[in-house]
């Protein structure tokens, strides 16, 4: 995982503030407006949450800053995507990044569910509905937005269903019901299909156009139990 990228103009002043970050006087000092601007890059987080955020860690005490600090950095020394599915994965001590889900000898391996994202993952997991295993895309097939099929892992799911050792005789597509995931679905189920997989697609029930990490557990959970062949 790689970390944010620093922000422009982020060398030290003489008295010990970022550059950029100067404030007016009243406003929030230098470091702590850059630390709201960071906070800001996140998804769903404006700029008056973001001030929030960081008000609230100066405020709470040392130890909650120093904590997430830690933390944090711990996140880019340690995390990585697993190296058979995509999903994260923590670092063990040989270096290797393989998921608790790619580790759990009770899942069967013969399904593979191929998401686009690992939200759609962890949301598949909350439903309780997917005893297999995944494959995350990290993408979906979007040509308005210049990602062909030589953008997506193809390569690297076509390995996957054909590994000796967890051989895949069904390729569940669980891509949201949008565009771009109908049409990345529709080449999952040329490219498997050809390979002699049976490839089936999440039953109706999700909104089109949604999410399924916004999709409630009851009805994701029937989409997967009612998951109909495709291709």
């Amino acid at each position: 995982m790689r970390p944010p990228a620093s922000l422009p103009g982020s060398s030290k002043l003489p008295n010990g503030g970022p550059a950029g970050f100067r404030s007016a006087p009243g406003g929030l000092p230098g470091r702590l407006s850059r630390v709201a601007q960071l906070l800001a890059r996140l998804p769903g987080v404006g700029e008056k949450t973001a001030q929030r955020f960081a008000l609230f860690l100066v405020t709470a005490g040392e130890d909650t800053a120093r904590d997430l600090g830690s933390e944090l950095a711990e996140l880019c020394d340690h995390i990585r995507p697993c190296t058979r599915c995509g999903h994260i994965a923590e670092l063990d001590d040989d270096g290797r990044a393989l998921c608790a889900i790619c580790q759990d000898t009770r899942r069967d391996g013969a399904l593979l569910c191929v998401v686009a994202r690992v939200q759609d993952l962890l949301a598949i997991e909350r439903s309780g509905a997917m005893r297999g295993r995944y494959f995350v895309l990290g993408r979906l097939l979007s040509p308005l937005e210049g990602v062909g099929a030589e953008e997506l892992p193809l390569e690297a799911l076509r390995a996957r269903v054909r590994d000796p050792e967890q051989p895949v005789r069904e390729v569940l597509v669980a891509t949201p019901p949008s565009v771009d995931g109908e049409a990345t679905a529709l080449l999952l189920a040329r490219e498997l299909g050809a390979m002699g997989i049976q490839v089936t697609r999440i039953a109706s029930g999700v909104p089109h156009g949604g999410d399924l990490e916004f999709a409630d557990q009851v009805t994701l959970g029937r989409a997967i139990e009612g998951r109909k062949s495709f291709g």
